[in-house]
C-alpha cells in the first residue's frame, strides 16, 4: 500500500499557474493601460477568472476554476481546495483592508489562499503572494479585519508578532479574543483596546484607542500632516474648522485630544520672506510649511477614495496633480487668515 503524505496536492502547479497569471496581467495592462486602470474591484476579479480558466487548460486545474466572489471569501477557487482573493487600489502603494478575522464567509473546503493585488495607478502593477504572508495587522470596521501589505518581509506579518501561525489562529473557536489579548499585552500608558460590536462604522480604525499625549513625535507629525491634507478648512478662520478632523481622529485614527487647535497654532505668528517681501504669517501656516515634506509623503500613501470622501472637489489621479490641487484648496481657505500668497509658495516648492 502506498500512502500519500502530500496534504496539498498540486500546490506547486497552482503556484506556477498564479505566476503565469501575474505575467499575463502585466502584459495585458501594458498593452491596454486605459482599460486596466478602470478594472477595480470585481471588474478585475472577472478578468482574472477568465485568464485563469484559459491558463488552466491542460493542468490539474482545468475545468475547476470558479468565480464565487460577492459575499464569499476568497473570490476565486480551484479544485475545491485553493483560493485566490483579489484586491485593487488606485493609490501608489501596496496596502489595503483585507477580510474579516473571523472568516465567516470562507468557502468550505478551501485550505490554501493566495492574494492577488493590483496597483491600478500607472504604471499598473500586480503582485501575488500567499494570503498569510501579506497580513500586517488588525483594524476595526464593524468587526476586526486584517490589513494587507504586499511589501512585508520575512518575519513581519501579524502572525509573526503574535507568534501564532495563520492556520492555527483561523481555526480557533474565538480568534478575535486571542487578538485582543495580544493588543492588551502591548498597551502603553494612555491606551486601551476597543471594538464596536454593534456599530455602523464603514471605515477601519485601530484596535487600540490612544490619547494624543501618548503618541511619539513622529506619530503626531504624521497625523498633523494627514489632517492638513484631508481637511483644508483647518487653514480657514471658521469657528468649527477642527470639527471634521476631530471626528476623523477619534473614529478612524483612534486618537483622542481635547485641544486639537494647539497642535497647529501654539506659538503665535512667524516671519517669512518670499518673492522679495517679508510677511508675518499665522503659526498654522508656518506649521504647514514645516510639515511639507511629510505632507508630500502622505499624499503618496493616501487612497484616492479617502481624499474623495473628505475633499470638496474630485481628486486628480497623479501625485503631482494632487499636490497642486491640494495647494489651491488650502490657499483658498487661508485667504481669510493671511495675505501671504500661500498657493504660489506651495507650488514653487513642489
Amino acid at each position: 500500500m502506498v500512502i500519500s503524505l502530500n496534504s496539498e496536492p498540486h500546490r506547486q502547479e497552482f503556484k506556477k499557474l498564479l505566476d503565469l497569471l501575474v505575467i499575463e496581467l502585466k502584459h495585458e495592462a501594458k498593452k491596454n493601460p486605459q482599460k486596466y486602470k478602470n478594472l477595480l474591484g470585481n471588474r478585475l476579479e472577472r478578468v482574472t477568472y477568465e485568464i485563469l480558466c484559459r491558463l488552466a487548460n491542460g493542468t490539474p486545474f482545468d475545468g475547476s476554476i470558479e468565480l464565487v466572489s460577492g459575499q464569499n471569501f476568497p473570490d476565486i477557487i480551484a479544485n475545491k481546495h485553493y483560493g485566490l482573493e483579489v484586491k485593487t487600489t488606485k493609490s501608489n502603494h501596496w496596502k489595503s483592508i483585507g477580510s474579516s478575522v473571523a472568516e465567516g464567509t470562507r468557502v468550505e473546503g478551501i485550505e490554501r489562499i493566495f492574494m492577488l493585488f493590483g496597483k491600478m495607478n500607472p504604471p499598473i502593477e500586480f503582485r501575488c503572494r500567499p494570503y498569510e504572508e501579506c497580513l500586517a495587522s488588525v483594524v476595526v470596521t464593524h468587526s476586526p479585519r486584517y490589513t494587507i501589505d504586499m511589501t512585508l518581509g520575512k518575519g513581519e506579518t501579524f502572525f509573526d508578532k503574535i507568534k501564532i501561525p495563520y492556520d492555527k489562529l483561523r481555526t480557533k473557536e474565538n480568534p478575535i479574543e486571542i487578538i485582543l489579548d495580544y493588543y492588551r499585552s502591548q498597551l502603553k500608558e494612555g491606551e486601551t483596546t476597543w471594538w464596536l460590536t454593534g456599530g455602523t462604522k464603514s471605515k477601519e480604525s485601530n484596535m487600540v484607542i490612544r490619547l494624543w499625549s501618548s503618541l511619539t513625535q513622529k506619530e503626531a507629525d504624521v497625523l498633523r500632516a494627514k489632517g492638513l491634507l484631508l481637511f483644508p478648512e483647518i487653514l480657514s478662520s471658521k469657528k468649527d474648522k477642527y470639527a471634521r478632523m476631530s471626528l476623523w481622529l477619534a473614529t478612524i485614527e483612534s486618537v483622542i485630544t481635547s485641544n486639537l487647535r494647539d497642535k497647529y497654532t501654539a506659538g503665535g505668528q512667524e516671519q517669512l520672506s518670499f518673492e522679495g517681501k517679508h510677511y508675518a504669517i499665522p503659526k498654522i501656516v508656518k506649521t504647514l510649511i514645516d510639515l511639507l515634506p511629510l505632507i508630500k509623503d502622505q499624499l503618496e500613501l493616501l487612497n484616492i477614495e479617502e481624499l474623495q470622501e473628505y475633499w470638496p472637489v474630485k481628486p486628480c489621479q497623479s501625485a503631482e496633480s494632487l499636490y497642486i490641487q491640494w495647494s489651491k484648496l488650502v490657499a483658498k481657505e487661508a485667504e481669510s487668515l493671511t495675505s501671504f500668497p500661500l498657493g504660489r509658495y506651495l507650488i514653487s516648492v513642489k
